[in-house]
């Protein structure tokens, strides 16, 4: 009606209201562990005020996952975040930590956390020493430093070490990545870490050993061929346990583990090259696998008896 006043068109992209309890977050380093966390804090709406990062494939990294954000000196970072997150190889965390100390660079009030799976907060102490609040993270998923990893931070586990204090605190970051914390003691780290090693790295390991043997056996698709047993296998052995397990010595069957062992000491790669590690690999774990079969008294003494003296070093 003439003379009424006209609303203003409304914006089809409104400003996103501010959350509450946002902080400037620094990341050292942009490998993949550190820069998809780096994209996930950011995705709700903490601010990354600056990244580490020094090789020619961590810079790449940094730019996909967060563009914009500038490129700092470690001192930099220490001194203008809020939180400081440090995604270092293991080996580097404790020396780097120790460093900062001795500079005085660590600020109180400070939080301080790491994503080694193999330490708690101890490696954290000279941190703490200056004020800093110590917290360790890590999630139980393996990163490729894609976009697409932030995604699997969606339901997965994540360990919080901290003390007691500031469990709260690490709980709420976990939650805030889109994962599930659990609180984990200090000293279960190094286990904990261990059987995520074994389980994850040496299954890559197995596979790809497998993709090999299968290639030198004339099957040109070996993950095609791979897929669906072992995707049925992983799931059996998480529902179900040992009992899941099936295969030649699971049944107790010595001639069978025998003419595997003749048959790979023959192949050889593309290269020419005997599949001496697979050899060794599949005599390892056929032991292991024996070992358990007879604490759970699922084979006979002769059959047990029957695969050790196949499985001994040098018996094919």
């Amino acid at each position: 009606m003439p003379g009424m006043p006209v609303d203003p068109e409304p914006s089809l992209n409104p400003p996103r209201p501010s959350r509450p309890g946002r902080l400037g977050v620094g990341i050292i380093s942009a490998g993949r562990v550190g820069a998809v966390l780096g994209s996930a804090l950011r995705a709700v709406d903490h601010q990354i005020i600056g990244v580490h990062a020094v090789s020619e494939a961590s810079r790449e990294r940094a730019e996909l996952l967060l563009p914009g954000v500038p490129l700092l000196d470690v001192d930099d970072i220490v001194e203008r975040a809020e939180l400081v997150l440090l995604a270092v190889p293991d080996d580097s965390l404790a020396d780097l930590v120790q460093g900062l100390a001795d500079l005085g660079r660590w600020q109180p009030g400070q939080l301080v956390v790491h994503t080694s799976g193999a330490y708690g907060v101890g490696v954290l102490e000279p941190a703490r020493r200056c004020g800093a609040i110590p917290l360790a993270i890590h999630p139980a998923m393996t990163f490729g430093g894609f976009s697409t990893d932030v995604a699997r931070l969606v339901g997965c586990p994540m360990a919080v070490t901290a003390p007691a204090a500031v469990v709260p605190i690490g709980q709420a970051l976990a939650v805030e990545l889109g994962a599930e914390p659990f609180v984990l003691p200090e000293e279960s780290r190094p286990a904990y870490h261990a059987a995520l090693a074994h389980g994850a790295n040496h299954l890559v390991t197995v596979v790809n050993q497998a993709m090999r043997i299968l290639s030198a056996a004339g099957v040109e698709d070996g993950a095609a061929t791979l897929g669906p047993l072992l995707s049925a296998a992983l799931d059996r052995a998480l529902r179900e346990g040992e009992s899941g397990l099936t295969g030649p010595v699971a049944r107790g069957d010595a001639g069978t583990v025998r003419a595997h062992l003749a048959a790979l000491a023959e192949l050889s790669d593309v290269n020419g090259r005997a599949l001496d590690d697979a050899v060794s690999t599949y005599r390892a774990l056929a032991r292991a696998t024996l070992a358990r079969r007879e604490a759970i008294g699922a084979l006979g003494e002769q059959q047990i008896r029957a695969l050790r003296e196949v499985l001994r070093d040098g018996a094919e």
